[in-house]
């Protein structure tokens, strides 16, 4: 297979040393946004013209000397405020706020030929910072990137590479079932169960009684790098041994609206198909998402219907079939999406992915 290149986003954290300049620059990009958000509404209202980024340029030309910015980063606030205004349709976006309990978390856009790796730190704008570097930044050429904020007060940087694609070296294919109960389950029999937010819930309310905002914020930040770390390691594991992941097209913004709301998003079930799709698209292998329609009542041995249906049946977890075949309800699913996954490749490709075996001996 040839190697082709894809771009991918790297995010490490800069020493807390760095903050307070972190946020004179960001607070001067808001004040880029906030006086391109009040003169492109004003040549809209007065003029009846709508300003480009290149117009706005215009407007904020030696803005940088007296904010302490690199030009580049102005033009780019410029060029983005554009974008969003077109994103939105609106005339007038929201003005960004540098303080008080509704403030924008600050960010400071950067061009790739404003920022290199030196000495072990990222230098821009004629200044240091100082980053744990866990990627080894020497081996990459940087492209656009930025400077962001967090709900919890720690800062990152976020540089756009790009990587060659590394082909996999699974044989084996894959069915992932995603729950409720248990955020996924695949059809080996492994299952992740991803209740960060119960686990920390009671913590978590203590210090929203006790109004302690830094201690609600540090919590919900433990839960989010907690959920992140048991998805991105189930999902490496899962690309590393297999050339083919198949999911079931279970719709998790449809679910958010019902009564399950909590423990869907507790799941992050739709991080879970995003990190997957990039990473089998950086290993050269097959994601696919098929239609889970009857996988949890369908037998995967005799391919009868005869498991649990209904609100009712939700409640139970093992069933036997009519053959005799005891299943696990959630691992059964994930049998039937790898055996539909498989049939599509085979009708698909008139063959299955090199490596993986006929779906009969999969069977």
């Amino acid at each position: 297979m040839k190697n082709t290149i894809h771009t991918k986003t790297l995010k490490l954290r800069v020493r807390d040393k760095h903050i307070k300049m972190l946020n004179a620059m960001a607070y001067a990009v808001n004040q880029v946004w906030n006086y391109c958000n009040e003169i492109a509404y004003r040549s809209i209202r007065e003029r009846q013209k709508w300003l480009s980024g290149y117009d706005l340029q215009n407007y904020t030309k030696g803005a940088n000397k007296e904010l302490g910015l690199n030009s580049a980063t102005v033009q780019m606030v410029g060029h983005e405020y554009v974008i969003r205004r077109k994103q939105f349709k609106k005339s007038r976006l929201e003005w960004r706020k540098s303080g008080g309990s509704k403030r924008s978390l600050g960010r400071v856009p950067v061009r790739k030929d404003c920022i290199s790796f030196k000495k072990g730190c990222v230098y821009h704008n004629r200044h240091y910072f100082k980053i744990w570097d866990s990627y080894g930044l020497d081996d990459y050429t940087f492209k656009s990137g930025s400077f962001n904020e967090d709900a919890s007060g720690r800062r990152y940087f976020n540089i756009v590479v790009e990587v060659e694609t590394k082909q996999g070296t699974g044989t084996a294919s894959v069915g992932i079932d995603l729950g409720c109960k248990e955020t996924a389950t695949d059809s080996t029999g492994h299952k992740i169960k991803g209740r960060e937010y119960r686990k920390l819930e009671a913590k978590l309310a203590t210090a929203q009684r006790a109004k302690n905002k830094q201690r609600i914020k540090a919590i919900h930040a433990k839960i989010k790098n907690r959920r992140a770390d048991t998805l991105h390691k189930y999902s490496r594991k899962l690309v590393n041994e297999n050339a083919a992941i198949f999911v079931g097209n279970v719709s998790s913004q449809k679910l958010v609206k019902t009564k399950m709301a909590k423990s869907v998003l507790d799941g992050g079930r739709s991080t879970l198909k995003t990190l997957l799709e990039y990473k089998c698209a950086h290993a050269g292998i097959v994601f696919e998402e098929v239609n889970e329609s009857y996988t949890t009542v369908t037998c995967s041995c005799c391919k009868k219907r005869t498991g649990p249906r209904g609100q009712e049946g939700l409640r139970i977890r093992e069933w036997t079939c009519e053959c005799g075949v005891t299943h696990d309800r959630d691992i059964n699913a994930a049998i039937n999406i790898k055996h539909i996954g498989n049939n599509i490749l085979a009708v698909g490709h008139g063959r299955l992915a090199v490596g993986i075996p006929h779906y009969n001996q999969l069977a």
